[in-house]
């Protein structure tokens, strides 16, 4: 296994970033805390999360993942050693990303991290109704007073974030290192192409949400019904083409003695613009049938097999 660098900056990451969606939502802090520890003994160090996770659950506010990954790192001593990515934009106390609430929301996520820094710190999605360069001027505030160390963009398409790239480059501002999409082997659109190329083109590393396809690409669902919360998320995927990916990832695991989870990984890792694909584990066994994704040496046939 071989970590991996962000863009331009000093991150270098393990291969795989655990997703902290669930954190909160169908994964209690006791089980967090089982999941966080196993990553992080397989040699893990980056955490994605954002300020908005789990504000949908009932009960629930906003914040509970940061508060849960704050409360685990604090216990485990661990903040220097752990690459924490979290966002602001989506949650609906702090939406969008005018300069007043990246301040607010820099200063939550902060006390709820238990951290003074947040290593890569991602608009959450555009704000069309700002500027951006009133947003890049909040980024850059908060890297030069030390509580973000880079900043990133997520849901963004590639003029948009030529633009921001243009405007930082221009005015001397902190520009973003990295991008996240949605990106796997049934959703390819939004970051195969422009924006793909752009980050190609000017260095910035793509690590993608939803790398699993909702858990569609763990082939469970073929099985029948599955108990699970994203159960209605996969729908899409359950058509023959859907199926056909499903073969060929069966098909390459076996020849690897591996799972179909860390074969889907291991061909997003695959893409030398691609840093760490983002997935999430409810248990330390579902952690177990991601993480040997880091290993996984893909063949040219395998690697055409699947794209194709």
């Amino acid at each position: 296994m071989t970590p991996r660098r962000i863009g331009s900056t000093d991150l270098e990451v393990f291969p795989l970033c655990l997703g902290g969606n669930v954190f909160g939502w169908t994964c209690t802090e006791a089980d967090s805390f089982d999941v966080l520890d196993a990553y992080t003994a397989a040699g893990g160090n980056i955490i994605d999360t954002a300020d908005a996770y789990a504000s949908w659950v009932p009960g629930n506010t906003g914040g509970e993942s940061e508060t849960i990954i704050g409360k685990w790192m604090r216990s485990r001593g661990n903040r220097h050693r752990t690459i924490v990515a979290t966002k602001v934009g989506l949650w609906a106390a702090h939406k969008g990303l005018a300069p007043a609430t990246i301040r607010a929301a820099v200063d939550g996520s902060l006390k709820r991290l238990g951290t003074d820094y947040i290593d890569l710190y991602y608009a959450h999605t555009d704000d069309r109704e700002t500027p951006l360069e009133d947003t890049l001027r909040a980024f850059d505030d908060a890297v030069r007073a030390g509580k973000v160390r880079h900043i990133a963009a997520s849901n963004y398409t590639a003029p948009r974030l030529s633009e921001a790239l243009a405007i930082s480059k221009r005015e001397g501002l902190a520009s973003y290192a990295a991008v996240q999409p949605n990106y796997n082997l049934v959703h390819r659109g939004d970051y195969e192409g422009a924006l793909r190329d752009a980050c190609a083109r000017t260095g910035l590393s793509c690590l993608p949400y939803f790398a699993l396809a909702s858990g569609f690409l763990t082939g469970k669902y073929r099985r029948g019904t599955v108990e699970s919360a994203r159960s209605e998320m996969v729908g899409k995927y359950q058509t023959p083409e859907g199926e056909r990916v499903l073969d060929a990832l069966e098909r390459v695991a076996a020849a690897h003695g591996t799972t179909m989870s860390a074969v889907a990984l291991a061909w997003l890792c695959a893409d030398e613009t691609i840093a760490a694909p983002i997935a999430s584990a409810r248990t330390p066994a579902q952690l177990g049938d991601l993480l040997p994704s880091v290993d996984v040496q893909l063949t040219p046939n395998d690697l055409a097999l699947l794209t194709a």
